[in-house]
C-alpha cells in the first residue's frame, strides 16, 4: 500500500473510531436533529460535565462536529450531514444481524 493510500485510510479510521464508543454515537445521533449546547446534552446523557466534555473533544478533535461558544454557553453541531446517513446504513447492519440471530435461536429452541 502506497504512503498516500495508508494515510487516507488512518485517517478514516482516526474518525470511525472516534465514533466507537455508545455515548459518542448517541451525540452524533442527538446532533443530527440539531445544534445542542453542552448542558443540554450533559443532561441528556446523565453523565458529569467532564465525561461529557472529554467526548465531545474526540469527536471534535476527528473533525465529526464543530463548537460555537456564545456567552457562557458552548453549542456543538455536526461538521458533516452525511453522518447520519451512515448511522442508518449502520442500524440497517444491526437490524439484518438481530434477525439473522433471532432466526437461528428460533431454529435451536425448535430442535429441543
Amino acid at each position: 500500500m502506497k504512503a498516500a493510500t495508508r494515510a487516507r485510510f488512518e485517517a478514516r479510521a482516526e474518525i470511525i473510531g472516534a465514533l466507537a464508543h455508545p455515548t459518542r454515537l448517541f451525540i452524533v445521533d442527538e446532533l443530527s436533529r440539531g445544534e445542542r449546547c453542552v448542558c443540554e446534552l450533559t443532561a441528556m446523557i446523565g453523565a458529569d460535565m467532564s465525561t461529557v466534555s472529554k467526548h465531545l473533544s474526540i469527536l471534535r478533535q476527528a473533525g465529526v462536529i464543530e463548537d460555537e461558544k456564545r456567552g457562557l454557553q458552548v453549542y456543538y453541531s455536526l461538521t458533516c450531514p452525511c453522518m447520519n446517513r451512515f448511522l442508518q446504513c449502520v442500524e440497517s447492519v444491526f437490524m439484518k444481524r438481530a434477525r439473522k440471530y433471532a432466526q437461528a435461536a428460533k431454529l435451536v429452541e425448535r430442535a429441543r
